[in-house]
Formats: structure tokens, C-alpha cells, sequence
């Protein structure tokens, strides 16, 4: 992400605990849920703000106060770009805050800094009537709203616990919900997120630079790819792995592949870096 997004304004002084934006967060392992399919039915206003600006925090509140006036026409989805860089690459965000209008899966109009509560009514206006009768959940004009379908109350109560870090009771939910349903493609890809960020919970950064130390120490290997994954680095987790596996051999080699195919997993396997990735591990097994 070094270059794509000026994070300029985080080298503020953090705002107070208290002027933090509490609800409508919304993280990677919600923003399908919460975001693309929330906006089949409504748009997603997606604000993507930093505690340490100001600026972001105050136009985040604006929303949130807005929002709660507009009678479900739209909702709002705030999320903390530091600790989302992916989604913020995926919006190609230039700035902070950067706010983006999601309907039906797709953006549809944005703006980046912080705006008069004026242009901000206007723009989300805009939004509205460029929507209306599109959308099913969009009151006015443009034929009968369709009911909307209720979200499954077993990944509501995972999502929950997993939004209140707790990673333990997120897995048992997941696994339950694939207890009943072996085949459920959504809990299967959860559950392999919430495990990764359970563990990486748990390792210490200095674990890097002993794997760069000793690339013979595969525990440190591994532990350094899951952490580099987790920092938005996933072409450097991938090539450390695969490194290691061209070192190893027999069940050390086993270990490390099934590993990095576990990382691949985090990702659709349609994303290039994967293939690429894929490609790379072919070479060095055979």
C-alpha cells in the first residue's frame, strides 16, 4: 500500500477515545455481509476514516447523525483504513477520509476529505435519486419494494463475537453452522479468517527478522509469513514460503506447503497474486 494512499493526515496526535466513531463499523471479515450484499438492497455509504485525523473522525459523526435521520434509504458503513488497508486498496483510496457510495455490489460515486454537512445532504441526494427504483429497499417512486431477507441470526452472532475479538466463540459459531451444513462456502471461507487472525493475535513482530536470520528455523519462517500476510503483505508471505519449501524436504516440506495452501485459501483463487503464488510452488516442488 506504500504510495497508493497518502496517510499524511496519521501523523496526527490519536483523537480521544470518546470522539472515536462507535457504530456502523464494519471490518474485512464483515464487509461482504455488511457492505455488498447490504447494498442489493439499499446503497452503502462507505466512510474510510483514521482516529487520527480529525477531520475524518468529525465527518464520520456527520454521517452517523445523518444516517439515522435518512429511514433506512441508506446505510452507512464505517471503516479504520490503517487497520484495512485492503479495502482501501481495493477503493484505490488517495486520501483520508475518502467516502464511497456502494449499490448493488458496485461503486457508484465518492468524494475524499472533509465536506460542509451541505454538499454532503446533496451528495447523498444524488445517490438516492440515481437509485431509486433500482434498489428494493429505496422508498419513493419506481414500483413495489421487494421484502428484504433476513440476515441468518448464526452469522449475525458470529460476525458479533468476532467484532468483540472474541476469536473463540466466532470459530465455534462457524463450525457449528458447518456442522449443519458441511457444504456452506461462506462459513468455511469465515472460518479460515477468523483461525488466521486468532493466531496472529498471538506473535511476536520481532519473529521477522529472526526468520530472516535463520531461514532454517520453520517455525520462524512460518510464523513471518502469517505476519506479513496479516500486514497486507501477501507477495512477501508467499515467496517466503516458497523459499522454504524449495529448502525442505519430507514432512518439513510437507509442513510448509500445506501452510502457504492455507494462506492461499484466505484469498478468491482467481486473484493473481494467488496464481502467480501457485505457479511459483509448482516450480519449486517439481
Amino acid at each position: 500500500m506504500s504510495g497508493a494512499v497518502d496517510l499524511s493526515a496519521l501523523k496526527q496526535p490519536p483523537v480521544a477515545a470518546s470522539e472515536v466513531p462507535a457504530g456502523h463499523t464494519v471490518t474485512e471479515a464483515d464487509f461482504e455481509t455488511k457492505v455488498l450484499r447490504r447494498s442489493a438492497q439499499v446503497p452503502v455509504v462507505v466512510a474510510l476514516y483514521s482516529q487520527r485525523s480529525p477531520g475524518s473522525v468529525e465527518l464520520v459523526r456527520l454521517l452517523e447523525r445523518l444516517v439515522g435521520e435518512a429511514g433506512g434509504d441508506w446505510d452507512l458503513a464505517i471503516i479504520e483504513a490503517e487497520a484495512n488497508m485492503r479495502i482501501a486498496q481495493a477503493f484505490g483510496v488517495q486520501g483520508i477520509p475518502t467516502v464511497i457510495a456502494v449499490a448493488a455490489g458496485q461503486p457508484l460515486a465518492d468524494f475524499t476529505g472533509n465536506q460542509p454537512e451541505e454538499q454532503v445532504t446533496q451528495w447523498i441526494a444524488a445517490v438516492l435519486d440515481a437509485v431509486r427504483g433500482k434498489l428494493p429497499g429505496v422508498g419513493g417512486e419506481g414500483g413495489e419494494e421487494e421484502p428484504q431477507v433476513p440476515e441468518d441470526p448464526r452469522f449475525v452472532a458470529a460476525e458479533e463475537a468476532l467484532e468483540r475479538g472474541d476469536f473463540d466463540t466466532a470459530e465455534a459459531a462457524y463450525k457449528a453452522i458447518l456442522n449443519a451444513e458441511p457444504t456452506n462456502v461462506e462459513a468455511k471461507a469465515a472460518l479460515r479468517q477468523v483461525q488466521f487472525i486468532a493466531r496472529v493475535q498471538e506473535l511476536d513482530p520481532a519473529v521477522v527478522a529472526k526468520a530472516d536470520a535463520d531461514p532454517a528455523d520453520l517455525d520462524a519462517a512460518l510464523a513471518a509469513a502469517d505476519l506479513e500476510m496479516f500486514n497486507q503483505q501477501p507477495e512477501a508471505a508467499f515467496d517466503r514460503l516458497i523459499a522454504a519449501v524449495k529448502r525442505t524436504a519430507g514432512d518439513d516440506r510437507t509442513r510448509v506447503r500445506t501452510h502457504l495452501v492455507e494462506l492461499f485459501e484466505l484469498f478468491d483463487p482467481a486473484e493473481p497474486i494467488v496464481k502467480t503464488a501457485r505457479r511459483k510452488l509448482a516450480a519449486a516442488l517439481y
